[in-house]
């Protein structure tokens, strides 16, 4: 699918979703037969509800079906929460990931797990075997966060 496309999507529902309090992540297109799957992935602090989800869902439909971005192809739309396993790239993913363990690759290739203090727009402090350590995300060449299970569970 092009990259293209893509962008003038995100570039036509980046309004929609963030009159809602959101922000668009990620906008994929992929085939399905004689569709395409248009992803919409949306996330804001504090997260995305179900109802959230599905009126963003109506709103961005709408948007689309106005312009002609899709041209004549028939498409699904899918309005998603970004997930768990998406990589730590922006100031507001690190703030959203408050207080969740994160793993982190280093641009010097060092790899460390720590739980995520807080950060500002250039640096995330990580609470590393109980020291803070400071990182500027210049120095992050990858983060995500880890899945962790509640110890009942286990």
């Amino acid at each position: 699918m092009s990259d293209q496309r893509e962008q003038q999507i995100a570039d036509l529902v980046t309004p929609v979703v963030a009159e809602s309090g959101a922000d668009v992540e990620f906008v994929t297109l992929r085939r399905a037969g004689r569709r395409t799957v248009v992803v919409v992935a949306v996330d804001a602090d504090g997260g995305v509800s179900l109802d959230a989800v599905a009126d963003l869902s109506r709103k961005i439909s709408v948007a689309l079906d106005e312009t002609d971005v899709m041209g004549e192809s028939a498409y699904t739309l899918e309005v998603t929460s970004p997930g768990v396993h998406r990589p730590l790239t922006l100031p507001r993913h690190w703030r959203r990931a408050a207080s969740r363990l994160v793993r982190v690759t280093g641009t010097d290739a060092e790899v460390f797990e720590g739980r995520v203090v807080d950060s500002d727009d250039t640096a995330v402090r990580l609470d590393v075997n109980g020291h803070v350590r400071e990182v500027p995300y210049e120095q992050v060449a990858k983060a995500v966060v880890q899945v962790e299970f509640p110890k009942e569970a286990l």
